[in-house]
């Protein structure tokens, strides 16, 4: 069977997402994103699992948008329960980027407090983007239970995505205030801080929370 053009520029594209160079790889991402084809949709998935380079998964993550998201849905759902972290965090990442809710059965309370950091913060951005009116406080609550965890990236990401619930957060936020971990205290009068004023910046509400905490005050009283 004779192979047409069209049928050799798509196995060259494919070829080239898994060529050794990261800017051949980026380009192939890009011009399968520039014209969308269905057969291009479960490599794309793939390379997202095991690509290295920041850059080029994103590209791969764009690249996914542009295609259906009857075809994409299906792969990223498999992803999001993989034994690979980053294939977690990437399929995570891109349904994010979709914001299609059908995909809000697969954000569950194991990913929410997935080991892995990476896993974690994605499942977190997800999960506000794609959470159904009415679910707001549910979610809150699980989010809330994360408080106190990883480093500043971790605890930006977590206050973040508890601010981008607004209301449904404050009294969840009030409590933990009052938790006898510090380190669950700062970060819940911190992002009570950010939910009060978004301009504020992380690292000053920290700073001000770490200072009504080391002075054994919680909550709004405590400032």
């Amino acid at each position: 069977m004779t192979m047409t053009t069209q049928d050799a520029d798509t196995a060259r594209a494919l070829q080239a997402l898994e060529d050794g160079r990261p800017s051949v790889r980026l380009r192939a991402a890009m011009a399968v994103g520039s014209t969308p084809d269905p057969r291009f949709v479960d490599k794309l998935v793939e390379r997202c699992a095991i690509e290295p380079e920041f850059f080029v998964r994103e590209t791969l993550t764009w690249a996914l948008t542009r295609h259906p998201v009857s075809l994409t849905l299906p792969g990223l759902l498999r992803e999001v329960r993989s034994e690979r972290a980053q294939a977690r965090s990437q399929a995570l990442h891109t349904l994010s980027k979709i914001g299609d809710r059908r995909a809000w059965r697969a954000i569950t309370p194991a990913l929410l407090s997935d080991a892995d950091d990476d896993v974690a913060r994605s499942a977190w951005r997800a999960a506000v983007v794609l959470v159904p009116d009415g679910d707001e406080s549910g979610l809150a609550a699980m989010l809330v239970g994360q408080l106190g965890r990883g480093e500043r990236e971790t605890q930006l990401s977590l206050s973040r995505a508890l601010v981008a619930l607004g209301e449904a957060v404050e009294p969840l936020l009030r409590e933990a205030a009052a938790s006898p971990d510090p380190r669950v205290r700062t970060h819940a009068l911190a992002t009570e801080r950010l939910l009060s004023d978004p301009e504020t910046g992380f690292d000053f509400a920290i700073d001000e929370a770490k200072r009504v905490v080391a002075l054994g005050g919680a909550g709004q009283e405590g400032r």
